[in-house]
């Protein structure tokens, strides 16, 4: 068996957990959340989280139990949305939030995972995502200087794995999962399913295993729908 791959959720973060990290957790509302390594997370206890999310999972799922169990002192993430816990802690000042421009984070998140410090956006300027930020004009137009992201753990979730943590994610679970892959100290992957070396065609491979530290199958594949709306056939009307 590969050194990459282990046989629990538990198993794969042993060991890299402690009071006070920095988490990136990949998912867009609970679209490619890590859902076997978050409830590990929970159990461990560990306190004073930083994590960085696009969101904080929604009502008793995902992030939101991290949240609920008073272990994330603050969120760096683009959208608070329907999570009431979150909006809740926010204003009430128990919990610290950085918010961001969506693509203001996916592009810090990737610019820690390529070594660039720093970057200038015009997204935000003149608005309060600019306060006590650097910003400077280039061509006549004026950009915010915004910095890296980089974090002790990193989670993802993909669909495939292979033996040396080649990736592929499916759809639009991709969403964050990949660039946060590149920005962790340590990588850990849930997976639907390993498949044994050489089944992915290197063309087809989204996160190289070389950014990929730990391997586990997934325990947890419930992919809930955050707000599901229906309506009836034409013919059923």
């Amino acid at each position: 068996m590969s050194r990459k791959i282990h046989a629990s959720p538990a198993s794969a973060l042993d060991g890299v957990l402690f009071d006070g990290m920095t988490i990136m957790s990949g998912g867009f509302g609970l679209s490619g959340n890590p859902e076997s390594l978050i409830p590990v997370i929970r159990t461990a206890g560990v306190r004073d989280l930083t994590v960085i999310s696009n969101n904080c999972g929604a009502d008793g799922f995902g992030l939101w139990q991290l949240l609920n169990n008073g272990q994330i002192a603050k969120m760096i993430s683009s959208y608070v949305g329907e999570n009431k816990l979150f909006e809740q802690l926010y204003m009430s000042g128990e919990l610290q939030l950085e918010l961001n421009p969506q693509g203001t984070l996916a592009e810090r998140i990737r610019a820690g995972g390529a070594g660039i410090p720093a970057f200038y956006t015009p997204t935000g300027v003149g608005t309060v995502v600019a306060e006590g930020k650097p910003v400077e004009v280039f061509e006549g137009r004026r950009y915010v200087r915004e910095t890296w992201l980089r974090a002790d753990l990193a989670i993802v979730k993909a669909w495939k794995a292979d033996p040396e943590g080649n990736l592929v994610f499916r759809k639009t679970a991709r969403n964050f999962n990949p660039v946060m892959a590149t920005a962790g100290k340590v990588t850990v992957a849930e997976v639907e399913e390993i498949v044994p070396a050489g089944a992915i065609d290197p063309d087809h491979v989204h996160t190289p295993g070389i950014y990929v530290d730990r391997v586990v199958l997934s325990t947890v594949n419930e992919k809930r729908i955050e707000k599901l709306t229906t309506r009836p056939r034409p013919e059923e009307a």
